[in-house]
Order: C-alpha cells, then sequence, then structure tokens
C-alpha cells in the first residue's frame, strides 16, 4: 500500500452507463465496486470518468488531472473497431459511447505515460486501439465465470509483481480473446488451455493487461491485489516525480 505522507494518487476509472427500468428513473454512470474497492486497498483514490462526448473527446486535457488509470471489463468491443463484421449470436453489451471512452482514455494514458491497468475488456480495448484484432467468440465456456491458472513468461513485468510465473484464482468472465496482437504489445501469460491471459507494453513505463478479473479475488489473494498496489504505487511515484 502506498504511504499516506503524500496525497494519494488519482486513479481514473471508466465509468459505464446504468439504464434503470423503473418509471421516473434517470439514466446513471456505475461501476463495479471491487475494481474501486482494489483500489482503495491499495492507496489510491478511485474517481469514475463518464462515457460523456465532451470527456472523451477531450481525454488528453481529463488525464491531466488524474496519476494513473484502470481500464476496466464490461461488454463486448465493436468488431467494426477491427475491421470485422459483428456476429451478432454471440457478441453481448456493444455501446458506442463506452468503445470512444475506453479508447481515448487508453491512447492518452499511453500517450502521457500514465500507469495504466488493462483488465479483460479493457485488455482487449487496448490491443485493438493499438492496431489488434479480437476473436469475437472462443467458441466454448471454458472462461465464463471460472477460476484457473495463468503461466507467466520468466521475468516479466506481471512475473515481478506477482513474485510467480504460475499465478493461481485468475477469476475469468469472458467469451471473447486476442486475435491478432498489436505490434506495440508484448505476450506474456497463457492460461492451460492456451489463451493469451496477459501482455504488456514494453515502451511504457508501466502499462499491463490481463484477461482475467484480479479484484474478484483479491480480498483474499495477495497475488492478485498485488497488481492493484503496483499501479497505485506507479502512479504515487509519477505524482511525487511531477511535484
Amino acid at each position: 500500500m502506498v504511504a499516506m505522507s503524500q496525497p494519494p494518487p488519482l486513479i481514473a476509472l471508466c465509468a459505464r452507463v446504468l439504464t434503470f427500468s423503473d418509471e421516473g428513473k434517470r439514466d446513471a454512470f456505475s461501476s463495479s465496486q471491487p475494481y474501486s474497492r482494489a483500489v482503495a486497498r491499495a492507496g489510491g483514490v478511485p474517481v469514475l470518468v463518464p462515457p460523456i462526448r465532451e470527456l472523451y473527446n477531450n481525454a488528453h486535457t481529463v488525464l491531466q488531472h488524474f496519476d494513473g488509470v484502470l481500464l476496466p471489463g464490461g461488454g463486448d468491443v465493436d468488431p467494426r473497431r477491427y475491421g470485422q463484421q459483428p456476429d451478432d449470436d454471440t457478441l453481448y453489451g456493444i455501446v458506442e459511447a463506452h468503445d470512444e471512452l475506453d479508447t481515448a482514455i487508453c491512447l492518452a494514458a499511453i500517450d502521457l505515460d500514465l500507469p495504466m491497468l488493462a483488465l479483460c475488456r479493457g485488455m482487449q480495448v487496448m490491443n485493438v486501439a493499438l492496431g489488434g484484432t479480437l476473436v469475437q467468440d472462443i467458441g466454448n465456456s471454458d472462461h465464463w465465470m471460472r477460476e484457473h491458472t495463468v503461466t507467466l513468461s520468466e521475468g516479466c513485468t506481471i512475473a515481478k509483481v506477482v513474485g510467480t510465473t504460475h499465478l493461481e484464482h485468475c477469476h475469468s468472465v469472458h467469451h471473447q480473446g486476442i486475435g491478432e496482437l498489436a505490434p506495440a504489445l508484448l505476450p506474456c501469460g497463457w492460461s492451460e488451455d492456451g489463451q493469451l491471459e496477459a501482455v504488456e507494453l514494453p515502451a511504457a513505463t508501466w502499462v499491463v493487461g490481463v484477461q482475467w478479473h484480479p479484484e474478484d479475488t483479491a480480498p483474499h489473494k495477495p497475488q492478485q491485489q498485488a497488481l492493484y498496489d503496483e499501479l497505485v504505487r506507479h502512479a504515487a511515484a509519477r505524482a511525487h516525480a511531477i511535484g
């Protein structure tokens, strides 16, 4: 956890549109609680960035106020963003505003060299934003609401963070996967069935992506919480360095 001798770092967390069906209720912006709780445990302050045009059209300016970025999970990325036609029988949860926000925040964070942790859909967004593609449906439910192990490359960034190349208790909730990997990204983790589960961006100070949800098991698995701890540690170091 980050020492509290300086203001805690602010972590930008992309929010989602939440639509109420009850009469008289207004639409809202939301985020799954485990993301924010994991950031807070690490000593950071999660701040939601809603998918509003004025914000994602000015992502660089928005991120000037932050020390790090958490690119979260969510629905599917529109396949037209990586040159494919949608398979409507398998896709779900495509929201243009979510794609716009996540992509803009991702690219701005990389350009500003902000520490960034990209999770599940977030890793997929990063791959697409940098020129890669996705497999629209992996053809099985082996990664839907399942815990599994991930084998990490020796010496990779994530292995150094978690202290092992054999990471357990990786909780996945995805039916898509990485297709063509973006040239800028380095593959560094795989599940037992060969699915690519972790990537890093070597050109950045600290940008990593994992296909699972570490926040789901982080409350009782320190190696999973360590990914959030390291995000916040790098964010705090950057905040301190720039004064």
